[in-house]
Parts: C-alpha cells; sequence; structure tokens
C-alpha cells in the first residue's frame, strides 16, 4: 500500500509540475515581444563579438611583449659572442668558454620564445578570421532582425486597425461605452431641463432669484399673448379679403370675362363670397429715403359680405 500511496502522490506531483509548466510557458508566450527577443538575441551577439576581439587585442598583445623579449634575447645574444670574439683576440680562452656558454642559455631561451611567438601568431590569425565571420554574421542578423522587426510592426498595427474598424477591440469598445453613456447623460438631463421648465411655466415651481411667481399675472400674460395672436389673425385676414377685389377685376376685364360668372357644364358651381369693389383711392406717394416695403390696405366696402358674385353690378351691366 505504502509503494501505490507513493507512485499516487509522485503521478500527481507530476502532473502539477506539468500543468504549471504549461501555464507558465502560455504567459510568458503572451507577454514575449518578438522584437525585444531579436534585440536581446543581437545584443548577446554584439557581446560575444566583443569578447573576440578583445580575444585577439590579448593574443596580440601577449605576441608584442614576446616579440620584445626575443628582441632582447637576440641582443644578449650578440653581446656574448662579440665578448667571445674578443677574449679569444686577446687570448683568454676562459673567458671566451663562458661567453659562449653564456650565449648558448640564451639563445636556447630564445629558441622557445620563437616557437612561443609561431604559436601565438597562428592563434591570433585565427582569431582575427574568426571576429571576421562573427562580424559578417552579425551584420546579417542586424540586417534579418530589423526586417522582422519592421513586418511585425506592420502587421501589428493593420491587426490593431483591423480590430477598430470591426469594433472588437477593447479599446474601441471602452470608447464606444463611453459614448453610449455620455448619450444617456445627456437625454437625462435635456429630459431634466425641459421638465423643469414646464413646471417653472406652469407655476409649480417658484424663481428662487426672482421671488414668488404671481399666478394672476401667469394669467395675464397668456391672455395677452393669445390676444396679440388673434390681432395678428384678424389683420392677415383683413390683406386677403383686401386682395380678393383685385383678382375679380382682373378676371372680368379679359376676352371671356362676361363668362366668368357661368358654370361650365358637367362641372361643379364652387360657392363664392361677396368682395365689394374697393373705392377709388388717390395714388400712393412713398415717403423719401424709405426703403422698407409699404404695404398699402384698401377700406373695406360697408355693404354686407356675403351675396353671391353674381349679383353684383358688372361693368357694363345695364341693371
Amino acid at each position: 500500500m505504502s509503494m501505490k500511496g507513493t507512485a499516487a502522490r509522485m503521478g500527481v506531483m507530476k502532473r502539477v509540475s506539468l500543468v504549471f509548466k504549461a501555464k507558465a510557458n502560455k504567459a510568458l508566450d503572451r507577454m514575449e515581444d518578438p522584437r525585444e527577443t531579436l534585440d536581446y538575441s543581437y545584443q548577446r551577439q554584439l557581446e560575444m563579438l566583443t569578447k573576440v576581439r578583445r580575444g585577439v587585442a590579448d593574443v596580440a598583445t601577449s605576441r608584442k611583449r614576446l616579440e620584445l623579449q626575443m628582441n632582447q634575447l637576440q641582443q644578449q645574444t650578440n653581446k656574448y659572442d662579440d665578448q667571445a670574439r674578443k677574449a679569444l683576440g686577446l687570448g683568454r680562452d676562459d673567458l671566451a668558454r663562458e661567453a659562449l656558454t653564456r650565449k648558448a642559455g640564451v639563445q636556447g631561451q630564445l629558441n622557445d620564445m620563437q616557437t612561443q611567438y609561431a604559436q601565438l601568431q597562428a592563434e591570433e590569425e585565427k582569431l582575427t578570421v574568426a571576429s571576421q565571420r562573427l562580424q559578417a554574421k552579425v551584420d546579417a542578423f542586424r540586417t534579418r532582425k530589423e526586417t522582422i522587426k519592421a513586418t511585425y510592426t506592420a502587421a501589428e498595427a493593420q491587426t490593431r486597425i483591423n480590430e477598430a474598424f470591426s469594433g472588437i477591440s477593447e479599446e474601441m469598445g471602452d470608447v464606444g461605452m463611453a459614448i453610449q453613456r455620455a448619450e444617456d447623460k445627456t437625454a437625462q438631463m435635456q429630459a431634466r431641463a425641459g421638465a423643469i421648465d414646464e413646471l417653472m411655466a406652469s407655476g409649480a415651481l417658484d424663481d428662487g432669484l426672482g421671488g414668488r411667481r404671481d399666478d394672476i399675472q401667469s394669467e395675464l400674460d397668456m391672455l395677452s399673448a393669445n390676444s396679440d395672436v388673434e390681432s395678428e389673425l384678424n389683420r392677415l385676414r383683413g390683406e386677403l379679403s383686401a386682395s380678393a377685389p383685385k383678382q375679380l377685376e382682373g378676371g372680368n376685364g379679359g376676352p371671356n370675362g362676361s363668362q366668368t360668372g357661368q358654370s361650365q357644364p358637367g362641372q361643379a358651381q364652387p360657392t363664392q363670397q361677396y368682395a365689394p369693389p374697393p373705392p377709388q383711392a388717390p395714388p400712393y406717394t412713398p415717403p423719401v429715403q424709405d426703403t422698407s416695403p409699404t404695404q398699402y390696405s384698401q377700406p373695406q366696402d360697408s355693404r354686407p359680405a356675403g351675396l353671391p358674385v353674381s349679383d353684383v353690378p358688372q361693368d357694363g351691366d345695364g341693371s
């Protein structure tokens, strides 16, 4: 039983670990920006190229230092050789032997340094070639990186534009909700303002600044407004009744004017109101320097209205 319980716990832990890794991978994938990843990779390659160049510089420095030491050893070898020649010329074989012994030791060091120098020179050449290849790869990666970044940015912008047009993006949703709220508040404020105006017009609400409103004065204002409307209506009626006789005179003066009062067979005879002819009025002379149009109202005849037009004596009639 203990083995089965341990196996079950291990299986649960593996599943929990797998689920956690899957969730973390999905979250990281959502947070990852390919442009930032490419920039980071390019930065790492630049750091690697810098290290390679620094290695080339270090190798070249070591080679140069070894070259200086080789020159010093070569000078010592030449010095010992000159000393041996002088000792032999003076008949001092022991001094010549000692100088040649020291020369042999320095020559051994010089040979070892020459071997190291050749190795350093070869290593420097390898590092230089590697640095050049790496530089070419970094340049190519930088070009490809910029191309990918530009393509990704264009695709992202196109996606945002399409989402904005389709109205499925979060930003456009927020804007639409804000507009809807503004419209609702505007309609509410307009309704409230209209209700307050109606209440103040009816006298249900008082103006706090102008004092309490008098109901009698309100009624008088309404009656005065109605009286003004009626006066304007009567004036318009008078103008229309004054213009009607002119139309009748124009109809009688035509070639068939004597038949205007007769109805054609098959046609319904319209009911006509009696309109008296206007009296003769002196010609109207407009005042000087007055550019406003002046309407001349003709006085109405005192004869009663309501008689048919056919009963009115016409011009040229014997009766």
